[in-house]
């Protein structure tokens, strides 16, 4: 068997030898971001869009991004096989302190580490996910890719309890996102998700489906989600980095639409896929 190699702090090494201290406050206290990018045979997928996203993480935590985004691309690439679809996930946390206090430490440097998955997108043409909507009881900056994610975890996993593969979250009546997930829905023939905000992450591969979407000249909108507005949804959808897009075919026990993936889905699975191969 072939022994996995991950990235910790300047060393390539296998993954039974990578380790931290216990004082490390990703840790301790949570106190650190991640990124998880795709790669399609060892080339990174929208890596400057991903960075961005990192830079603006590390900003909203008031941590210094250790290496610049051509370093990044280096140092990510070495973990990549180039004959297979793989995500890289990358934490970064405020590092090694000498006490356990909430204050930021002084002349720390920070954990950095990186390792890579296999991908298995949704591609069965006949069959979705059961999803379950829930109140979205996380916090305020969403927007920031935190590995502060208990809340998420609890929410995703009363989900799997009552049978669902995600849960879709509701603020105060309208949709934010899921729980590991950008949402999608088709409503009155036109493709909406909601506005970034800080409610929710700003996923790439959302960002992906809108540039699609204009660019095939399909009617789509970044607007508010109402429950009710969801209730009417012709196609729901989920997307993320590693699960592109899966279409939400029951939602809260009820069918969405006739209970299969719906005609759009098809169109944007294919439109994805070959977006994916131009890459290549």
């Amino acid at each position: 068997m072939e022994t996995e190699t991950v990235y910790l702090n300047g060393q390539y090494l296998p993954l039974a030898d990578a380790k931290i201290s216990v004082m490390d406050r990703g840790f301790l206290f949570g106190d650190g971001i991640y990124e998880v990018i795709p790669a399609y045979s060892g080339q990174l997928f929208r890596l400057e869009d991903h960075l961005e996203r990192l830079d603006n993480s590390l900003k909203a935590i008031r941590l210094q991004n250790p290496h610049s985004h051509e370093q990044w691309r280096n140092l990510l690439t070495k973990l990549l096989k180039k004959d297979l679809d793989q995500s890289v996930y990358l934490q970064i946390t405020r590092g090694v302190a000498p006490k356990r206090d909430h204050a930021f430490p002084q002349n720390v440097t920070p954990t950095v580490f990186a390792m890579v998955s296999g991908i298995t997108p949704h591609a069965d043409p006949d069959n979705g996910i059961k999803a379950l909507s829930m109140e979205d009881s996380r916090w305020k900056l969403c927007h920031t890719k935190a590995i502060t994610l208990l809340a998420n975890v609890l929410l995703r996993q009363e989900a799997i309890d009552h049978d669902c593969a995600e849960a879709l979250l509701f603020k105060d009546g309208y949709l934010t996102e899921g729980a590991a997930s950008n949402v999608f829905a088709v409503i009155d023939g036109i493709l909406v998700t909601p506005p970034k905000s800080s409610a929710i992450l700003p996923g790439i591969t959302r960002d992906v489906i809108l540039e699609i979407a204009r660019k095939n000249n399909i009617p789509c909108s970044e607007q508010a989600i109402s429950t009710d507005d969801m209730k009417k949804a012709s196609e729901i959808w989920i997307t993320s980095s590693t699960r592109e897009i899966i279409p939400v075919v029951e939602l809260d026990s009820e069918k969405v639409a006739d209970g299969k993936p719906g005609p759009l889905w098809k169109v944007f699975y294919k439109l994805f896929q070959e977006y994916k191969q131009s890459l290549r």
